[in-house]
């Protein structure tokens, strides 16, 4: 669902970017999905089971964000639990779920998170989360919370994905219930993120001016979004903006990480159902 919706200055069905194409996500995306669902390892495990297989499979980093969100919530969707029916019932009890299993990781769920984010030698998280080539000296939640001020995903971590929930999940919930169909509602929960905060993958690239100006961009043409339901004018502001970005090698990566774990959430519930 996230790669066939057109997020501007990622990777998509409509454009491929930065040196990575639509397929290679496609291909990581079945490679981890094995590990990352087995329950016979540890998080910690699942997560660099799922690097280790994504690296073997096309030799580029395309998803360690994505494992590092969908690790966590897979586990807490495993959790048992009384059947629920409501929305917002149904989507606490993940969240406590998820609290659960983010509080009970080990020391040895840091040490392979801690060399997932080596083996995955994602540009700039190495430097900003300056411990990981080392034995870990605290626990996953502490080391998140050190980097969560300069990294989106670490911020998931200490606020039990409060931005996934809050920002992500609300905005594809609400365009589900205005009756958006096809890939917009994912669009829509991109463009929350991506006008939102400054993406911390650009951040890392090319500073926080850069950044910046990316979200600038994308909150007008969000407002534009929702101001025209026509489809084909729609995509042509989306894919103007998709150009602009890529001309300047921009990539708001961790934006589309978050629309990953957002997606995830939303099918996660339908099926807690």
């Amino acid at each position: 669902m996230e790669i066939e919706a057109l997020k501007p200055g990622n990777v998509h069905l409509f454009a491929d970017g930065h040196g990575m194409s639509a397929a290679q996500f496609m291909t990581s995306a079945e490679v981890s999905s094995g590990p990352l669902t087995d329950p016979r390892l540890p998080v910690g495990q699942r997560m660099l089971e799922a690097v280790r297989a994504t690296r073997l499979a096309v030799a580029t980093n395309t998803n360690l964000g994505i494992i590092l969100l969908a690790g966590p919530l897979l586990c807490a969707a495993e959790m048992a639990g009384a059947p629920l029916h409501d929305n917002w019932l149904r989507d606490n009890r993940l969240r406590d779920n998820l609290d659960a299993v983010l509080r009970a990781m080990s020391m040895d769920d840091t040490r392979a998170v801690f060399e997932a984010i080596v083996t995955a030698a994602p540009g700039g998280l190495g430097e900003a989360a300056n411990d990981v080539r080392q034995e870990p000296k605290v626990h996953l939640l502490e080391a998140m919370r050190e980097a969560a001020d300069r990294d989106l995903i670490a911020r998931q971590y200490v606020t039990c994905f409060g931005d996934v929930f809050g920002v992500g999940l609300a905005a594809l919930q609400a365009a589900l219930g205005r009756g958006e169909g096809g890939m917009w509602p994912t669009v829509f929960a991109y463009m929350a993120f991506l006008a939102g905060f400054p993406d911390s993958h650009v951040v890392r690239k090319h500073g926080a001016e850069a950044a910046d100006q990316a979200r600038q961009e994308a909150l007008a043409v969000e407002a534009a979004l929702h101001a025209d339901d026509d489809e084909a004018s729609r995509i042509r502001l989306l894919i103007g903006l998709d150009h602009r970005l890529k001309q300047d090698n921009v990539n708001p990566g961790t934006s589309a990480d978050l629309t990953v774990a957002t997606l995830l959430v939303h099918l996660l519930g339908v099926q807690l159902a």
